[in-house]
């Protein structure tokens, strides 16, 4: 397989939904759209709407979903990196203005659906790194240069797809979206 590229964005089919659910566990909420899909054809990152369907908000518009990615992603969680990109933001004025400007992206990409009437993006943004998840799911869907702590931990988790499909998309069981 290949490094992952700037792939189609599509509607889900039922297909995704079911690979989704497995990848998750659960019944996906609040699902718009593929937001970027593996070298493997599976998603990778999902769209979700801004409310859910009961009208809770829900401020992540953009969802890591394959669980090797989501396990590599949790490894550099817990080898500090959210703490060392932290740290970034008051020492690199560079970084800390693209961080800046990557929350201003991500809330008007999400505004352009749904405004929520708040300034609360997702993983910490604008003033801390929270949830690097977040931050690669981003970077994924919207492309390199968007969020520079996405982009940074990208470049650090390594070929997550190389092994092949995370999940056996011709499975039922956990896969299947009616939960």
């Amino acid at each position: 397989m290949s490094e992952p590229t700037d792939t189609p964005t599509d509607a889900p089919t039922d297909a995704d939904r079911a690979a989704v659910a497995a990848q998750i566990g659960r019944r996906p909420r609040g699902l718009r759209r593929i937001a970027h899909r593996c070298p493997c054809g599976l998603p990778d990152v999902v769209e979700t709407a801004p409310r859910l369907e009961d009208g809770t908000p829900f401020p992540t518009l953009y969802y890591a979903t394959c669980p090797r990615l989501t396990s590599r992603i949790g490894t550099l969680e817990a080898e500090g990196l959210m703490r060392e990109q932290t740290e970034r933001l008051g020492t690199d004025p560079d970084f800390a203005a693209r961080y800046a400007r990557a929350h201003a992206d991500y809330l008007a990409d999400r505004d352009a659906i749904e405004p929520l009437g708040t300034d609360v993006s997702a993983g910490g943004m604008p003033e801390r790194v929270k949830c690097l998840h977040v931050h690669v799911a981003h970077t994924l869907a919207r492309g390199p240069g968007v969020n520079p702590a996405g982009d940074d931990t990208l470049a650090r988790l390594g070929d997550w797809w190389h092994a092949g499909p995370c999940i056996d998309p011709g499975s039922s069981g956990r896969g299947d979206p009616t939960g």
